[in-house]
């Protein structure tokens, strides 16, 4: 096919000697829209990058390698008191397809929730919602530990991004609730809907799976995720999204959505100190 050119009619011209008024700027993409995001993504996979080129294996990392870089264990928390670890796992991962699936998730997510929840928002909820996932898998497996051939308690490593997501997962679902938001009810719904069909399938594939279970000493352990879960939904119930909310409101909430979460973590944290330690 042939190019043409057209003139514009003359009514749409400018007066003899007038100039053309400017055309209107184009509207710029905003790449850093979803930076929180990218940023999560870009430090769980950098972190397994570094355990590769340390030497852990790329398939599935013995459990010494995974403890070295921040895995969570019971004993280690309650015994010894490294208590950084209920945030340094949800950032370690048992082998790439761990990770791989976890980083879906998370990119799909995150894009989703970090405009409803600004960029901050969305690392305030994977942070708070993750450590709530590693304390109740911390307390299910100092109450509830495994038994070698002995009889001696043993303490399965638990790390994975997966309690993080869910927590965004449970947020999502109450946030797309909101009569705020200025898109159709009928997207809103199918969004919605999406939302509680993978934290459910997920849920059901984990209570089915256990990974890693019985005595190899890694364990992606669904209390994680069940309280990762249950902390995201109380996460966003005094929460309004960001879009289709005036600022001031949408900044009061979210700081009374964080500040409760992180007294909840710390008695919950505290509770959990003061259990006795298993019999063997």
């Amino acid at each position: 096919m042939g190019s043409y050119s057209a003139s514009p009619p003359p009514e749409l011209l400018p007066p003899e000697g007038a100039t053309a008024p400017p055309a209107p700027p184009r509207p710029r993409r905003r790449r850093a829209s979803a930076w929180a995001t990218y940023l999560l993504v870009g430090i769980n996979c950098a972190v397994f990058l570094l355990m590769v080129l340390r030497g852990s294996s790329i398939w599935m990392p013995t459990v010494d390698q995974l403890m070295q870089w921040g895995a969570d264990r019971s004993n280690n928390v309650l015994i010894y008191g490294q208590w950084w670890r209920i945030v340094s796992a949800m950032f370690v991962h048992v082998g790439i397809l761990h990770l791989a699936t976890n980083m879906w998730c998370l990119w799909n997510l995150g894009l989703l929730a970090e405009p409803l929840m600004d960029s901050f928002g969305l690392i305030a909820v994977y942070i708070l919602t993750g450590a709530a996932g590693n304390l109740l898998s911390t307390w299910h497996n100092w109450v509830y530990p495994g038994h070698d051939p002995s009889g001696a308690p043993f303490f399965a490593a638990g790390a994975g991004a997966s309690g993080a997501v869910f927590g965004i997962a449970g947020a999502l679902i109450v946030l797309l609730k909101s009569k705020r938001l200025p898109i159709p009810q009928y997207e809103l719904k199918r969004l919605r809907k999406s939302v509680i069909y993978f934290a459910a399938i997920n849920l059901v594939i984990g209570l089915s799976l256990n990974f890693g279970s019985g005595l190899t000493g890694v364990e992606i352990d669904n209390s994680a995720h069940i309280g990762g879960f249950l902390c995201g939904l109380l996460f966003a119930v005094p929460l309004v999204p960001r879009i289709g909310s005036p600022r001031s409101e949408f900044k009061t909430r979210m700081r009374i959505a964080v500040s409760a979460i992180v007294v909840l973590l710390v008695l919950f944290g505290f509770y959990v100190a003061h259990i006795p330690p298993p019999r063997g």
